[in-house]
């Protein structure tokens, strides 16, 4: 057997030298998904951080990045990151615990670690407002001394020159872009307008290059930001109230010292408060037993690592299924134009074997040259596209990996490919008859209807399978193969059985389709006839499609649910496209920001005053009042105060802004001086509860007030609206407001223009609104932002490539398998464009067929897959995580362009690229 593999190959060689058109349509085929496996392969290594990478965009070229996160506490950590970690508190407090609460920080981390250290201080700044080419963009602040080498790594200089001297310092690109600047300019920050700072250098963040931040030399921005009185952004900056994570410090240890920085030492450091990610650590990882974190984390992250394997096999197989089903009809053009010579080896004594040696060696020859070709084109493709997939990702790779053993085992799979799609024509080109072959004559077989018994058992007991894995708890967690437990292998075990199995009825279905000709006009009715016929050809085709289909559908519709769960989980603090102005600090200015506002913003609309419930208790004392919750009772997730500070006060034109509510029983409500209510969880006897908090007796001028706390309640009305609950639960009018011995101080306005501003805009109202000198912020609500819009799109336009591809395979091989047909066509007087028409209609209804199973198909895995996500999330929200489990969404758009687009341009292509001319031969002897 072996001995005749030689000349096989040889012969094989040859065909593909003399049919270079064909083979270079097969080896394309197998070369672009070993090329896009060879890519995905590459970046996922590439962007997959060792420990070491991952350490050092923390550490950056230091040896510790240490956090005080809990004084008084004990912190549990993951051993790489700082921001995986729970606090825990001893009763009564450990030893640890009691140090850590009452000491510096800074100094105790000093004495905790060996003398000698440097400790660089990372210092976060708040959001502040930045002058742009437009007008005013809100940036991000930090300090940092580019030149010393403990932020290499963590925080990198990658254009220009580091800050040197007083009013310079760097930006990061994405701040450039959106403000329009250069190396070179200047901008002003919000507040401090008299130092403009000049941009000396671009850094970036090799973990984040999406973040807006300006980087100044230490001690020359963030204190001045601090003395601002109030501070820029004020208490109701969205990023004002969030966890600055307490101090943190790059630590370099002395010489000699590093390898003290051990794990046992950074439990050391939890116990008084601290994190800390170590280099030496992240050299010497301690086992998942020795790390407490892991055994009390309550996460996501297991079941997402399953998810992504159970998506990666379904998705591997689907995409090897396309690759053998559409190269196998190219080699069946080679086996059927090759049939003559094919037949005068077996007349001259070849058997069987050396015709099946003959096709299979031309997918040998074939498959290895394409897998090296992918192979090599993946290499070069990343090399080249490198930083416009960083960019992409918004993180830089850690390495360029180039794993020799899995680029090997891709191209081991691009061989394996070409043998498997031309297994099938091997087979049938060795059963043929000596005779029939000589003559290049075909009998055609019936077709055989118990590959369709098990086509259908396949694909009802695998989605069974798949649906099962989906719900189930039974070994849940308990990794049982390929990294995935129990239930994420019946997942996509039974999503893969499925699949095959619509492939295995394929051909049986194509014969049940020729039936619908005997109602349509002469074209379509040949190519139905012509496809059923020649289901070998046909069958493949068709499966290749649905196979592609399947795959962009199941990822589609996996990718439109995730989206539609951000969507649910997205708050909103204002409807959609609404515009706010909230001044901090002198209020007296409102009205002169606002004029300000409304020239820079023109087309605005109406304006709404912001009142805030304000409880004042001396003629200079005030405080917000605060609305309760009930005993027992429990709001409705994601119901909040907006971006305003306490409990707002207003009218109808605040209701319909700022809460988006057009209802006349609710404007009445609120035009007859009482209080709306939008979640009825606040609300307890038709009342609601405020807390005031005051003095407990006269303040005199320059008395600190005595703290005293009061209670009064509000007689409201309840109009359950959940989405304006999201903008706050409760809008007060001005009458029940006095009524409650409250005060309605306004705070800012809120637009709802009829169309979203643009960023710019944006910018030049914000820049507007503070060229009077106040603080304040200009917001525009442009809700969600799906993450995935690409993905869907791209998909479709794969799936719709790959069908095009196989019905103009199959359109090619229809050709030369209807000479005769359109011979006799021509002979009785059928006009020239017959042959487009039914090129055309051959190649639609391939694309047809294919492109409704495989929707259909493509629904299995995608169910499967999101419940089983939604299954894991149900599991933490039983253990007290709040949780949105969001229901299958169907993005209709993309399908209705592969039901309806695809086959309609197949059917086009097909006939756009077919010659008109129909052939006359002479009769056959």
């Amino acid at each position: 057997m072996l001995s005749s593999w030689g000349p096989a190959l040889r012969i094989a060689r040859r065909d593909a030298l003399r049919a270079k058109g064909r083979s270079a349509l097969v080896l394309a085929m197998i070369a672009l998904p070993v090329l896009g496996v060879t890519g995905a392969d590459i970046v996922y290594r590439s962007a997959q951080l060792t420990p070491v990478e991952q350490a050092a965009r923390q550490i950056g070229g230091a040896d510790l990045f240490v956090r005080s996160i809990a004084p008084g506490e004990t912190v549990l950590q993951a051993p790489n990151s700082d921001t995986e970690f729970l606090s825990t508190q001893a009763k009564p407090l450990t030893v640890e615990q009691q140090r850590s609460s009452t000491a510096d920080p800074a100094k105790l981390i000093a004495e905790l670690l060996p003398a000698g250290s440097k400790f660089t201080p990372v210092k976060t700044g708040p959001t502040v407002g930045a002058s742009s080419r437009e007008g005013l963009l809100r940036t991000e602040t930090t300090e940092a001394d580019l030149t010393d080498k403990a932020w290499a790594g963590r925080l990198d200089l990658v254009d220009g020159k580091a800050p040197s001297a007083a009013g310079q310092l760097a930006a990061t690109q994405a701040f450039l872009d959106q403000a329009g600047l250069k190396v070179g300019d200047t901008t002003k920050v919000q507040g401090l307008e008299s130092t403009p700072f000049t941009i000396t250098g671009v850094v970036e963040h090799p973990g984040d290059l999406r973040k807006v931040e300006l980087v100044a030399r230490p001690g020359e921005l963030l204190p001045a930001l601090d003395k601002l009185n109030p501070p820029v952004g004020g208490p109701a900056d969205p990023t004002a109230n969030r966890p600055k994570g307490g101090a943190s410090w790059l630590v370099e240890l002395p010489t000699g010292a590093a390898a003290t920085a051990d794990w046992a030492k950074v439990r050391e450091l939890n116990k008084y408060g601290y994190t800390a990610t170590s280099h030496e650590v992240a050299l010497h990882l301690p086992p998942k037993s020795d790390v407490p974190y892991y055994a009390n984390r309550v996460s996501l992250t297991d079941s997402s690592d399953q998810l992504t394997m159970a998506v990666v096999a379904v998705v591997t197989v689907m995409a090897l299924l396309e690759v053998v089903l559409l190269a196998g009809p190219a080699f069946a053009v080679g086996a059927r134009r090759s049939r003559r010579q094919l037949g005068l080896l077996a007349a001259t004594g070849g058997d069987r074997s050396h015709v099946r040696s003959v096709v299979l060696g031309s997918g040998a020859v074939l498959g290895a040259a394409g897998a090296v070709v992918g192979v090599a084109a993946g290499v070069l493709a990343v090399a080249v596209t490198r930083p416009w997939a960083e960019a992409i990702a918004g993180a830089r790779f850690g390495h360029f990996a180039l794993e020799p053993a899995e680029l090997a085992g891709i191209a081991l799979l691009g061989l394996a490919t070409g043998l498997l799609a031309a297994l099938v024509p091997a087979v049938q080109a060795a059963r043929q008859e000596v005779t029939e072959a000589l003559r290049a004559r075909r009998s055609p077989k019936p077709a055989n209807g118990r590959p369709a018994v098990l086509g259908a058992l396949m694909l009802a007991g695998g989605a069974a399978l798949a649906l099962y894995g989906a719900v189930t708890d039974s070994g849940r967690g308990m990794i049982v193969a390929a990294g995935m437990d129990r239930p994420m292998l019946a997942v996509a075990g039974g999503s893969i059985a499925a699949e095959l199995g619509v492939v295995i009825c394929t051909p049986f279905l194509v014969g049940q389709i020729g039936r619908l000709g005997r109602w349509l006009p002469l074209s379509p009715r040949l190519a139905l006839r012509d496809a059923v016929r020649h289901r070998a050809r046909t069958a493949p085709a068709v499966a290749a499609v649905l196979a592609a289909v399947a795959g962009s559908v199941a990822v589609g519709i996996y990718t439109a649910s995730s989206d539609a769960q951000a969507r649910a989980e997205y708050h909103a603090t204002m409807p959609s496209g609404a515009v706010s102005l909230q001044l901090f600090g002198d209020q007296a200015k409102l009205p002169g920001a606002v004029a300000a506002l409304a020239t820079a913003m023109p087309g605005l609309g109406e304006r709404a005053d912001v009142g805030t419930a304000t409880y004042v208790f001396c003629p200079t004392c005030s405080s917000y009042a605060e609305l309760q919750v009930p005993a027992g009772a429990t709001p409705q997730p994601g119901s909040r105060l907006s971006g305003f500070p306490g409990v707002r006060v207003g009218d109808t034109t605040l209701l319909h802004n700022l809460f988006g509510v057009r209802d006349p029983a609710v404007e009445a409500a609120l035009g007859s001086g009482k209080t709306v209510v939008f979640d009825p969880a606040y609300v307890k006897d038709g009342k609601i509860s405020l807390k005031l908090t005051g003095s407990a007796g006269v303040v005199q001028p320059g008395q600190t007030p005595k703290p005293a706390v009061s209670y009064v309640s509000v007689d409201a009305v309840v109009f359950d609206r959940p989405a304006a609950a999201a903008f706050g639960p409760v809008l007060l009018s001005k009458a029940a407001a006095q009524g409650a011995g409250l005060q309605a101080q306004v705070t800012g306005a809120v637009w709802l223009p009829a169309q979203v501003p643009s960023a710019k805009e944006e910018q030049r109202g914000a820049a507007a609104a503070a060229s009077l000198g106040v603080h304040s912020e200009v917001r525009v609500e442009r809700g969600f932002h799906p993450s995935y819009d690409l993905v869907p799109l791209a998909l479709t336009a794969f799936s719709a490539l790959v069908a095009l591809g196989a019905a103009g395979i199959a359109t090619g091989l229809a050709a030369a398998d209807s000479q005769q047909d359109l011979t006799t066509l021509a002979a009785v007087g059928a006009t020239p464009g017959i042959r487009r028409r039914l090129s055309g209609f051959q190649a639609g209804v391939i694309a047809t067929l294919g492109a409704v199973l495989g929707t259909v198909s493509g629904f299995v895995p995608a169910v499967a897959l999101r419940e089983l996500r939604n299954s894991a999330m149900r599991g933490l929200s039983g253990e007290g995580v709040h949780v949105v489990v969001a229901p299958v969404a169907v993005p209709w758009t993309e399908l209705l362009v592969i039901l309806i687009g695809v086959p309609l341009a197949a059917v086009l292509l097909a006939g756009l690229c077919t010659r008109a001319r129909l052939p006359l031969a002479r009769r056959a002897e």
